[in-house]
């Protein structure tokens, strides 16, 4: 297996959304409800991907405006075409250069992507500039090395396949997932009043093949892992995996899907 050449592919937003983005939706609204900022804010969504986060924010935060950053154009155009709220819009952007003016926004967020940024120090500093004084900065990232389930066990069967890949287990590869490490990255870049808590979603499946089929979609590590073997290393993956799963005695899988958040305020 020639895990080694495979990259993390992030571009396509219906990709997304059948593999991570049912889950995504029900961790965005409970960071919204601890995060309690008031109505009439404004808001900027850093990687906002496919608008899951931005629409959570319309739907639950009753904002004045939220700005959607993302670096995928594909994403930009998937958000942009599904959520026509006239208090959003979206820009192609980097989270390690903001085009947004000091003191900006009320509150500054980032779902699920401060991992995927090469300089987090940086992103997570431009999150602060942006910010007005008293402002909030938070995000939220997957629990990839112990309580997110769904990918939890992929990699777990996938590196008893093959070793190389452990080099792609999210679990290995995104140390910055764990929440004292999460808190000092905040209180380095010079927020205060630094709090970080879990978030556990149930992720419920209908059957195995509700589970396995996103995993097909050549989106996110895992996926463009599946999408590198040849169809005997796939099938004989997909077989390891199903025999790790608590698969019911009606055919339904239940785990939990766990994310770290984190917030302070600039």
């Amino acid at each position: 297996m020639k895990s080694s050449i495979v990259k993390d592919v992030w571009e396509i937003g219906a990709a997304y959304e059948s593999f991570m983005g049912r889950w995504s939706r029900l961790a965005a609204v409970e960071f919204l409800q601890w995060l309690s900022v008031p109505t009439g804010s404004t808001w900027l969504d850093v990687g906002c991907g496919t608008g899951i986060l931005t629409q959570a924010i319309l739907d639950f935060a009753d904002p004045v405006s939220v700005t959607g950053i993302d670096q995928a154009s594909g994403f930009i155009s998937f958000a942009g075409n599904h959520i026509r709220d006239t208090r959003a819009r979206f820009e192609v952007g980097s989270a390690e250069s903001l085009n947004s003016g000091a003191n900006t926004y009320d509150a500054v967020v980032s779902g699920l992507v401060l991992n995927f940024v090469p300089n987090v120090d940086r992103a997570v500093l431009e999150m602060r500039r942006v910010t007005k004084p008293g402002g909030v900065v938070a995000a939220y990232v997957w629990d990839y090395a112990d309580k997110m389930g769904l990918l939890r066990h992929f990699w777990d069967a996938a590196v008893a396949l093959d070793s190389q890949a452990a080099m792609l287990d999210e679990g290995k590869r995104f140390l910055l997932c764990d929440p004292e490490r999460l808190r000092n990255l905040f209180v380095a870049q010079g927020l205060n009043d630094v709090d970080v808590r879990s978030i556990d979603v149930q992720t419920h499946c209908v059957d195995f093949q509700d589970y396995w089929s996103p995993f097909l979609s050549g989106q996110g590590p895992a996926p463009s892992y599946v999408a590198s073997l040849n169809n005997d290393q796939r099938a004989d993956l997909r077989e390891r995996v199903r025999a790790r799963l608590p698969i019911s005695a009606h055919g339904t899988i239940d785990l939990i899907a766990r994310a770290w958040a984190v917030k302070g305020y600039s």
